[in-house]
């Protein structure tokens, strides 16, 4: 077998990057393209694995401010523990700046998470919610897209919960069809249709009460025909309010940082995005 290289992904290599992606069902939110990776090509950085010309891996992040987010890091079965997975990651984490990534349970990737110098902070659970009733599959809030001005007063709050500024991603993800947004003068969500599903995050709120009330106006606000997706750090007082709604808890990753930057009692971080 050839030695593997790792480069930055190429327009060319967006359908090998897609069926890996597929492979591992990280696409299931994202029906329709653009999707987080064109983000992550756009607002960070996207490196791919090849090996004999095929894409086996690839890896990528998001940037808020100084803090980078590691979205993805994914290398086909056949292929791991081959350094694929290492060297991208050796290349797409900076040495001396805040780092964070939402860890599945692979402990390979814990322990290299760990090596890199991020820390195990709580669960990040992804709860859902059922579908209450039937009904024809629209635009369920009837709000139109969201205003300019909402998205900077949003971007401005997020900056201050998530750990830095992102307005770019922000604006970017306010104009993909089908997503909504929530302000108040302490709080906000997004919200988005996603196929037959509705993703809300990222939201947060000037205190854990804020927080709680801007998820629950945006869960709110949409049709009992469509399940809502939302992920709850462990630490977050909407994650007891939730299951006692009703809301189940469908899988669960590992919040990581490399230092306390992110209030998580007060933030809620999209899946794909952070």
């Amino acid at each position: 077998m050839a030695e593997p290289i790792v480069r930055p992904a190429a327009d060319a290599d967006m359908p090998g990057l897609r069926a890996v992606a597929n492979h591992f069902g990280l696409l299931g939110m994202w029906p329709e393209q653009p999707d987080f990776v064109d983000a992550e090509r756009e607002f960070g950085t996207v490196l791919v694995g090849e090996v004999d010309g095929a894409i086996v891996g690839f890896g990528g992040v998001l940037r808020r401010g100084t803090v980078t987010h590691l979205g993805d890091l994914f290398v086909l079965p056949d292929h791991q523990s081959s350094g694929v997975g290492r060297t991208i990651l050796s290349r797409l984490l900076p040495r001396d700046t805040p780092k964070v990534t939402f860890a599945a349970d692979d402990t390979r990737a814990l322990a290299l998470y760990v090596r890199n110098g991020m820390r195990p902070r709580c669960p990040l659970l992804y709860l859902k919610r059922r579908p209450l009733g039937d009904g024809p599959a629209r635009r369920e809030s009837g709000r139109a897209a969201p205003e300019e001005a909402d998205v900077r007063a949003a971007a401005a709050m997020d900056a201050r919960v998530c750990g830095g500024d992102r307005a770019a991603t922000l604006a970017w993800y306010a104009g993909l069809p089908g997503v909504t947004l929530h302000v108040s003068g302490s709080g906000y969500a997004f919200a988005r249709v996603a196929g037959d599903k509705v993703v809300i995050g990222p939201a947060g709120g000037a205190t854990p009460q804020d927080c709680v009330d801007i998820v629950l106006e945006a869960a709110h606000a949409h049709h009992a025909a469509r399940p809502v997706h939302v992920a709850v750090p462990g630490t977050h007082p909407l994650l007891p309010l939730l299951l006692d709604a009703g809301w189940r808890i469908g899988d669960m990753d590992t919040l990581m940082t490399s230092e306390d930057f992110m209030r998580l009692d007060c933030y809620v971080p999209h899946p794909d995005l952070g």
